[in-house]
């Protein structure tokens, strides 16, 4: 179990899709199917986060070539314009209590952001979301940094340009994978698996 106290942290980290913003992604399945006249129960099990969408998170496979990868994937063929309705639709708001929480964080130490997304997602949430994402002093997006969690060097990469001792970040991700590759890097890492954790790992924190 993660030991958090009052002073045991300098900095706070945090993953974005359900930690920030809460992501749904039938949203876009159902959205894509629309468009190709089927039900979304005929493409949602075609749908796997393979080698091209790992390369479009680093910034090194283009929109419309990740697209077109899904079409043949899925057994589709609808427009990019319509892949990225759907692809954008994903976002579902703000995760509860996020929009209380990161503001009163901020006033008390640094907080950044680490996520792994791709281009047109960066564009959509950052004008979507500005307002809350403002909070954060700066924001580690795995398609412009070229690296992604878990790996060890997309840590490595953070901790160095947050500038603060790994031991004296707490990291905040919903995917144990992410968590595991934090904390084997040095960082105290919350596993957020309900909309109560942060709330509770913050107060720990005393704040």
């Amino acid at each position: 179990m993660t030991s958090l106290s009052p002073g045991s942290a300098d900095a706070l980290l945090f993953d974005l899709g359900r930690v920030v913003l809460d992501i749904d992604f039938s949203r876009a399945i159902a959205c894509w199917a629309g468009h190709a006249g089927c039900k979304p129960e005929a493409i949602v099990g075609r749908y796997v986060r393979d080698e091209a969408y790992r390369l479009h998170e680093v910034g090194k496979l283009s929109d419309e070539d990740y697209f077109a990868s899904l079409r043949s994937s899925l057994g589709i063929s609808i427009s990019d314009d319509q892949f990225l309705e759907g692809w954008n639709a994903i976002f579902a708001g703000e995760m509860p209590d996020i929009t209380e929480l990161l503001p009163r964080a901020a006033k008390q130490m640094p907080v950044y952001a680490f996520s792994n997304t791709n281009r047109p997602h960066v564009d959509y949430f950052s004008k979507q979301y500005a307002d809350l994402l403002g909070h954060f002093r700066e924001l580690y997006l795995s398609s412009s940094i070229g690296l992604r969690k878990p790996d060890a060097e997309a840590f490595d990469h953070v901790v160095a340009a947050m500038g603060v001792p790994a031991s004296r970040i707490v990291f905040f991700d919903d995917l144990a994978e992410n968590i595991e590759g934090a904390r084997a890097r040095g960082l105290t890492a919350v596993h957020v698996t309900s909309p109560t954790d942060v709330g509770n790992a913050l107060k720990a924190l005393g704040i």
